[in-house]
């Protein structure tokens, strides 16, 4: 368990600070003001203005993240919640990851993880994340299917479900209608999920390809606990059309749990006290209620 060994140490990040980060943290902190955890700020508040973001301020995210890197890495922290960073500003000033999801994975030593988008309604895994659309075919394969189903399934089970429903989208229109939209169901998707099928056995139920068009509104209707999505918008565009303001990102297969609200910094209304903070304290909940169990 934790350092305390009493309850739970959930640190957080305020991602670039001249964002809605700081402000989110703290109206999520005042919610949670007596639940069973301690909070644990990862770095130092940094000086800057809100909506102005700079260098500097990119700078101080990425510094807030590596020390969040290295309490979960040694055990200082149970799980990190962390706010929203500007990805264009971190690669300018050299930060060599796509996302936060890919950062913490390589900080942590782990090859096999996954994105994990979770809200009221959906549950989506993706098979690639921060990469162009046409990229897309090339990098969808079996074994990333299966990566994917398998974390869920774990992620699933830790949460309370002991036999989540799985449901694995097609990559094409209409599931290829029969390879005349494309070869990927056929080649790629269907062997992923006969294998998925034997390495879960009766640790899950496993479903597809389906077709894309309908399976996000069947597993929002209670059909699947989750959906294996090929790429990012596919899943995140449902997700974000029914879960925009209690959206949570996961990243799975990390030894310990990392989780963000799935929005951005919003430097448009940064200082103006109006940002919803739903996400980041739907994040810091899930954060509780997975290591309850």
């Amino acid at each position: 368990m934790s350092p305390s060994a009493q309850m739970p140490v959930i640190g957080y990040t305020l991602g670039d600070q001249a964002g809605v980060g700081p402000e989110v943290i703290r109206k999520a902190l005042l919610e949670l003001q007596g639940s069973p955890a301690q909070f644990v700020p990862m770095g130092s508040v940094f000086p800057c203005t809100p909506g102005k973001p700079s260098a500097d301020s990119a700078k101080a995210a990425w510094e807030q993240l590596e020390v969040a890197a290295d309490a979960l890495k040694e055990g200082k922290i149970d799980a990190v919640v962390t706010a929203p960073v500007c990805k264009e500003n971190l690669r300018k000033i050299g930060f060599p990851f796509p996302g936060q999801t890919e950062f913490f994975a390589n900080r942590l030593g782990v090859e096999k993880f996954a994105m994990c988008l979770t809200g009221k309604h959906l549950t989506v895994g993706l098979c690639t994340i921060h990469v162009a659309l046409e990229q897309v075919p090339r990098l969808l394969c079996s074994d990333t299917i299966q990566q994917v189903g398998s974390l869920l399934c774990d992620f699933l089970h830790h949460l309370g479900n002991p036999l989540p429903r799985l449901a694995v989208a097609a990559l094409n229109p209409h599931k290829g209608e029969g390879g005349a939209f494309g070869s990927q169901e056929q080649m790629i998707i269907q062997p992923a999920i006969l294998s998925l099928r034997k390495q879960l056995a009766s640790r899950a139920s496993v479903d597809g390809p389906c077709v894309p068009d309908s399976v996000y509104r069947d597993a929002a209707e209670g059909l699947y606990d989750a959906v294996i999505a090929p790429y990012h918008d596919q899943a995140l565009i449902p997700l974000k059309l029914l879960d925009f303001d209690c959206a949570v990102n996961v990243t799975l297969g990390l030894p310990r749990l990392r989780l963000s609200p799935d929005h951005g910094t919003a430097f448009d209304i940064a200082g103006k006290n109006i940002a919803n903070p739903g996400s980041t304290l739907h994040a810091f909940r899930l954060a509780l209620r997975y290591l309850s169990h």
